[in-house]
């Protein structure tokens, strides 16, 4: 059986690398997220990753500062993810980069597109923290930009919900989970699958959108070989 697609961006929220923690970094779980990771790659996959920091910094919440200073504490937290995620990789044999949007040269590659497509190339995992580098941009507007310019063939999206809904999974007990849905509709309906920035991004770069969940880390795998998970957006 050969996978479905051959150049991938996974987009993993913060959230989700801390388990039922609900903060923090759970090495068990990125484990796991990580033999999946390397299952694909052992079949060839090419695989971008960009990370969220939701585990570490939620932005400004109740806090009164500048969205601008409470953005770039969000893009360290990204870095600090991005960071761990590599070294689990690399203690299963995975080679890593690590590139980020802002200088950052004792610890990471400053993102460089031909680089990243270089590494992603020869078979190492590449890593894009710092989100864009810019305050404003959310990760998922990241992955969406990373996607377009490394030529990925799918954005796949691991969250804690197992697709994308007409209302709150977690509020409405009577929420219908999409199968398939167009860019249009996520935007007129103002669904919550990804900002309308990002939304509009992978509309206009033809770049299908697959959301599932990553409570079961091999859905990574089956996603990458075509099998049903989630909810495909294109």
């Amino acid at each position: 059986m050969q996978p479905k697609y051959k150049r991938v961006l996974l987009k993993i929220s913060g959230e989700a690398l801390a388990g039922e923690k609900k903060q923090g970094f759970d090495f068990d779980i990125v484990y796991n997220i990580c033999k999946s990771i390397k299952k694909c790659l052992d079949l060839n996959v090419q695989i971008g990753i960009v990370v969220g920091g939701g585990n570490f910094w939620r932005g400004r919440s109740n806090i009164k500062m500048s969205r601008t200073r409470a953005d770039h504490m969000g893009m360290l937290a990204t870095v600090i993810n991005a960071l761990g995620v590599a070294e689990v990789l690399e203690q299963l044999g995975v080679e890593v980069r690590v590139q980020t949007a802002l200088l950052m040269q004792q610890i990471a590659e400053l993102y460089i597109k031909n680089k990243a497509v270089r590494h992603l190339e020869k078979g190492r995992v590449v890593i894009f923290g710092c989100g864009t580098g810019s305050p404003f941009f959310s990760t998922d507007t990241a992955a969406a930009l990373r996607a377009a310019e490394i030529g990925a063939d799918v954005i796949l999206k691991a969250t804690l919900v197992d697709g994308v809904y007409d209302k709150d999974p977690k509020k409405n007990f009577d929420a219908v989970k999409y199968e398939s849905i167009g860019y249009e509709d996520v935007l007129n309906k103002n669904l919550q699958v990804m900002d309308s920035t990002a939304a509009s991004m992978c509309k206009e770069n033809k770049i299908p959108l697959l959301v599932f969940s990553i409570e079961n880390p091999n859905n990574i795998y089956d996603a990458i070989m075509g099998i049903s998970v989630g909810t495909i957006v294109k």
